[in-house]
């Protein structure tokens, strides 16, 4: 699988913005799907996962309530819509795909297989 994101951009705080993450391939709905962001001087962190129908979805607690994760298996895309953003919000942000057998999702980036290779947010305040 191939995952090319895009979507990013400067943005003002408590505006919003959608990324998408488009994937490559016909086993798309195999995987569930991830976003990680990773801030200047930060490590990667989780940001929101999906599960392969898109039924179920978790968030980090710094997101939740502001970010909604949503995928199209037809399109072979997930996306993030981030409304109410806030500056600690900026950072390059990394989709991915993942399987483990038994598990819906996954917030642990070691459980993904597959990166794509991010987007950059940057919220000014």
């Amino acid at each position: 699988v191939q995952l090319q994101a895009s979507g990013g951009g400067l943005v003002q705080a408590g505006g919003s913005l959608r990324l998408s993450c488009a994937a490559s391939g016909r086993t798309f709905s195999r995987y569930f799907m991830g976003w990680f962001r990773q801030a200047p001087g930060k490590e990667r962190e989780f940001v929101a996962t999906i599960n392969w129908s898109g039924g179920s979805t978790y968030y980090a607690d710094s997101v939740k309530g502001r970010f909604t994760i949503s995928r199209d298996n037809a399109k072979n895309t997930v996306y993030l819509q981030m409304n109410s953003l806030k500056p600690e919000d900026t950072a390059v942000y990394y989709c991915a795909a993942g399987f483990l057998s038994g598990r819906a999702y996954s917030i642990v980036p070691t459980a993904y297989g597959y990166w794509g290779q991010g987007t950059l947010v940057t919220v000014s305040s």
